[in-house]
């Protein structure tokens, strides 16, 4: 709830002028404090309440994995750092692909060895070109490319 008090306050000096799509900058901030004060109150009311205690043990693991993290982890820095330099759709098979191996990690399961890596890396290729192309051909938002193309 302490979040959601702060976006509110955050959102105070946002102009609350209409701009050309009827909405102004500040009801995003406006929208997800209420939603993070909404959901506050209702966890509070069901620690008060007793609520959840008839729930199933959960199916998670009673530590965190940081090998796991460490790859999921590595997998955002390295989008947000070569976003720009190497475009968006690399860097977010990047990301995709050393994403994918931590949370493969994470079950137990074994990462894969090279040809895994090249399916991960494909798939990512074959979900960010497609973002890519929808974003800066149909919606014309930019985005940072490889090439001056703009397809790639």
């Amino acid at each position: 709830m302490a979040t959601g008090i702060l976006l509110a306050w955050g959102a105070l000096p946002l102009p609350a002028a209409v701009g050309y799509s009827g909405i102004g900058p500040a009801v995003l901030p406006w929208f997800m404090s209420a939603v993070l004060l909404l959901c506050g109150g209702l966890l509070i009311w069901h620690a008060r309440t007793g609520g959840y205690r008839e729930l199933e043990e959960g199916s998670g693991a009673g530590r965190g994995d940081w090998r796991a993290m460490a790859w999921v982890s590595a997998g955002i820095l390295a989008n947000a750092l070569l976003v720009t330099t190497a475009g968006f759709v690399l860097s977010c098979s990047l990301c995709f692909a050393l994403a994918v191996r931590g949370l493969r990690l994470s079950e137990g399961k074994p990462a894969g060895g090279p040809r895994q890596v090249l399916v991960d890396a494909f798939t990512g290729l074959a979900i960010a070109a497609p973002a890519f192309w929808l974003f800066t051909k149909l919606l014309a938002i930019n985005l940072p490319g490889l090439t001056a193309t703009g397809w790639l």
